[in-house]
């Protein structure tokens, strides 16, 4: 049997046990909801408790390359300039339930209304039960950890990129929570379906891993038709595009591939085959957090290699992406504590896909993940919140970007954020600054913030500059610099 086929088992059948451990081994023995001292609580007698609350915004957000010719400014857009949000919550003195709605201008005759989060809570004593759209934190880092594992992240938007709650995408799941004890706790969680990072395929906010389809599409088919022996004709079967002397033919060919449409190439994942599960303990041992966990599911970036090159003469219009995600297991631990003032918080973890040899261009390499970070107030009431980040993988990869996801890259992803913030006013007046630098790709991005807040309004004055090497992550977005103005009410 695969191994991975294995591990799945494994972990529906941990799921089978986890609850019924959870539930027998409490103390009296009876199944309960652990409230049986107090059969006439308040709680009880009057029902649930209902909580409204929510927010109401407008944003007006610009792009300095709009500004660049009259033509731009005069195709330019501020954006949809309302934001909204309303949140209700239920709690009776053995459940509560949460539904969290998005709201938003829609000109296309669509919902103006999604769904943020919406579950349901249930407890049986010690144990907790969650069930429906969730987001979930895993690990001790502030952002970016590799232990939070759960949520995948919209990148469509980086001007919202420092919400690190707003770009998590809830996903359909089960979530157990068992305490042992006052300083202790054992969660599990399983994720019956799957959905990689968000990204847009098109415009200003699509990676270079996306508009790069063409590219390297386009360098596999120059590479095959230089291979041509001439005449074209000297080999059997080759199509007639490949034989046209005038030229017109190979255009068609790029031509066809510059108008594919690659969001239809990536795979359907919301069945039972790309399931995921982990488990978690996290404990207090003196004065330090401590958290172990185990992961088994799907990583959030696609592999994408391209196929179809050698019946190319024959058919130039066969060549495609491959686009899929890699499973792998994870295994990881964190660490939290204060020493001298300092907040410190560390995470390791070892993802190990199925490219234990590292042959298969089309399955990432096994690596290691780790982050180190810390926050401290320091002198004139400033706050450095501050997180380093690095992936290094384990094993080599080919050189050709056409066969191996991984051509190409470094062996190890470093990144560096940085956040400087300082209240005035009795904090009603804050300056902040947010720098992300990325070691290997020289790339950076800056958000400085001028936020005033008085009651429940707050009012923000942003922005973002990108820069360094336009082939880094980051550095590929350098003409996307922009500025926002925000006034948000919250209830």
């Amino acid at each position: 049997m695969n191994r991975f086929k294995a591990a799945r088992l494994m972990m529906v059948g941990l799921w089978l046990f986890i609850p019924w451990w959870a539930l027998t081994a409490q103390e009296d023995g009876d199944f309960g909801f652990g409230f049986e001292d107090e059969p006439g609580s308040a709680a009880a007698a009057s029902g649930p408790r209902v909580q409204v609350s929510g927010e109401v915004g407008a944003r007006l957000l610009g792009f300095g390359d709009d500004f660049s010719s009259e033509e731009r400014l005069r195709q330019a857009s501020l954006g949809d300039i309302f934001s909204g949000a309303l949140n209700f919550s239920a709690a009776a003195f053995n459940a509560d339930g949460v539904i969290n709605l998005k709201l938003f201008p829609v000109w296309d005759g669509s919902s103006p209304v999604s769904i943020d989060e919406a579950y349901l809570r249930v407890y049986f004593g010690n144990l907790a039960i969650e069930g429906g759209l969730r987001k979930l934190t895993w690990g001790k880092a502030d952002s970016f950890g590799p232990l939070d594992v759960v949520n995948p992240l919209d990148y469509s938007d980086l001007s919202t990129m420092t919400d690190l709650g707003g770009i998590k995408i809830a996903r359909p799941l089960i979530h157990l929570s068992y305490s042992l004890g006052a300083f202790s706790k054992l969660e599990g969680v399983f994720i019956p379906s799957f959905t990689g990072h968000r990204f847009a395929q098109e415009g200003r906010w699509a990676p270079a891993q996306v508009t790069g389809y063409a590219e390297r599409i386009a360098s596999s088919i120059t590479k095959a038709i230089a291979s041509i022996p001439q005449p074209p004709s000297a080999i059997p079967g080759v199509h007639a595009d490949l034989q046209d002397q005038t030229g017109e033919g190979r255009k068609r060919i790029l031509a066809y591939y510059a108008d594919m449409d690659m969001a239809s190439l990536y795979p359907l994942t919301a069945g039972l085959e790309y399931a995921q599960g982990g488990v978690r303990f996290t404990t207090t041992v003196g004065s330090s957090d401590l958290g172990i966990q185990y992961f088994y599911g799907n990583l959030f970036r696609p592999a994408i290699t391209i196929v179809g090159q050698e019946g190319f003469f024959q058919n130039p219009y066969g060549i495609q992406p491959d686009i899929r995600y890699n499973r792998y297991h994870q295994i990881g631990v964190d660490y939290a504590q204060v020493i001298a003032g300092f907040n410190l918080r560390a995470e390791l973890a070892g993802n190990i896909t199925s490219d234990l040899s590292g042959d298969d261009g089309r399955v990432y390499n096994p690596a290691l993940a780790w982050s180190l970070g810390f926050d401290r107030d320091l002198f004139w009431g400033i706050n450095l919140n501050t997180q380093a980040t690095e992936s290094i993988r384990l094993l080599s990869v080919g050189e050709d970007p056409a066969l191996d996801t991984e051509a190409g890259t470094d062996r190890t992803s470093t990144r560096i954020i940085l956040a400087l913030s300082r209240k005035f006013l009795r904090d009603e007046l804050e300056l902040k600054a947010t720098g992300i630098w990325g070691i290997e790709d020289k790339d950076f991005y800056i958000l400085p913030a001028v936020i005033w807040t008085k009651g429940d309004v707050e009012a923000e004055l942003s922005g973002g500059i990108f820069g360094g090497d336009e082939q880094g992550e980051l550095g590929h977005y350098r003409k996307n610099g922009f500025i926002k103005a925000a006034l948000t009410y919250a209830f």
